[in-house]
């Protein structure tokens, strides 16, 4: 939950993790994650309100995430907002959550300007965009298959680690060995910017398979796990920025906090003779933050949502229109 100003920026944000309620079962019950929201919504509205010394007479509009995602949290969310938008009469809007993501390095004190080439890296979601403006979407490359971020989860649970595995492998990999593992870079070897990683993760276990797990062949596996997903997406934005001709590159999503990957993208970027953007590692995972921005933008663009709750658990991110100011 978060309060944002267009003038004044971020006035306060709060977190509620559910990683402890789940964490027992390995990843997210949907039924759980929905009764938790129902549970905490309004008590962080009301924190992250007097955090920000702000009331409702002061609040314009309400941004939520309406997709894409598990559907009965996102219902949960949108009804919610709708039903704060109308009791206080002011407008709803709904946002596309990776919308969000690659809006979020605006929070920063030296944002990017558009347009820019964003590498979206998360759970569940990996792809290469032309950023032009608010709405203005273009796809240059996604996963065929698994996503980044699900890989380095997957394959953490072949290690052993507890989840989400995603940290926990990259905090593992720092202790690994250089060129023990060299597993593939998945669809280097031809054009293109589209990505696929299920079979780095099937490479992983066949490297695991027969051997014993100590800690050193955990780590070893990790780094070379991690520096092969690292090399892929380096690579992948290079052809990005030398396809477009962008001379601004913006790193988002979760994998985006992996320290690994941003120095790399760093090298990157140099090396194309680009910039380099990315928010604070807390806006890469999930936030308020990031849904109020992108809200808040379109707000001041005229665009005030429709009176319906609006949940979408598919929603693909070409399907974004630019605000539209309503009548």
């Amino acid at each position: 939950m978060a309060v944002y100003d267009d003038a004044r920026g971020l006035l306060a944000h709060r977190l509620h993790s559910q990683i402890a309620l789940h964490q027992a079962y390995g990843g997210v019950v949907p039924e759980l994650a929905s009764r938790d929201h129902v549970a905490r919504l309004l008590p962080l509205v009301r924190e992250a309100l007097a955090a920000a010394d702000s009331t409702r007479d002061s609040i314009d509009g309400v941004a939520y995430t309406a997709g894409p995602g598990l559907i009965g949290a996102l219902l949960v969310g949108a009804g919610f907002a709708r039903s704060l938008a109308l009791a206080w009469g002011i407008p709803a809007i709904g946002v596309h959550h990776l919308e969000g993501h690659l809006l979020a390095p605006l929070l920063e004190a030296h944002p990017p300007e558009f347009p820019f080439v964003a590498l979206l890296v998360s759970g569940g979601h990996t792809q290469l965009v032309d950023v032009r403006g608010i709405g203005e979407y273009q796809i240059l490359g996604e996963t065929l298959d698994d996503a980044a971020g699900e890989a380095f989860d997957k394959t953490a649970k072949m290690l052993g680690l507890p989840y989400p595995g995603g940290a926990a492998l990259a905090q593992l990999a720092e202790g690994g060995r250089p060129g023990i593992f060299d597993f593939p870079r998945p669809m280097l070897d031809r054009p293109g910017l589209d990505f696929s990683f299920s079979g780095l993760k099937t490479a992983a276990l066949v490297a695991l398979r027969g051997r014993e797990l100590n800690e050193e062949v955990r780590a070893d596996v990790a780094r070379g796990f991690q520096e092969a997903v690292v090399d892929t997406l380096a690579e992948k934005a290079r052809r990005a920025l030398a396809a477009t001709g962008r001379r601004r590159l913006v790193v988002a999503g979760g994998v985006g906090a992996n320290r690994r990957l941003r120095e790399r993208l760093l090298e990157t970027a140099r090396g194309a003779h680009a910039e380099l953007y990315f928010p604070r590692p807390e806006f890469c995972t999930d936030n308020g933050a990031m849904i109020a921005l992108a809200g808040c933008l379109r707000l001041k663009a005229g665009e005030r949502g429709s009176g319906a709750v609006s949940a979408r658990a598919h929603w693909a991110l070409s399907e974004v229109g630019a605000p539209r100011a309503s009548p």
